[in-house]
């Protein structure tokens, strides 16, 4: 992770790989992409690699994986 002063004060854009992610742009937080909601880099737990998207909680990950299913 960067440290406090390298993280800049907006958005961050995150490579997300298995158990590993990668900063591209440096910034605070990403978005989660079910709710949209602001969620600091140094929580961030939830992710999908094939998705490169981001997700704020277990609920969140089971809402995109039900809205894959019925085929959204």
């Amino acid at each position: 992770m960067l440290g406090r002063f390298e993280r800049g004060n907006g958005e961050a854009v995150v490579e997300y790989g298995d158990g590993t992610m990668r900063i591209v742009k440096p910034g605070r937080f990403v978005r989660c992409a079910v709710t949209g909601e602001p969620i600091a880099l140094d929580d961030l737990r939830y992710w999908s690699v094939a998705r490169q998207e981001a997700y704020s909680s277990p609920d969140a990950v089971m809402s995109r994986l039900k809205e894959e299913r019925a085929g959204r």
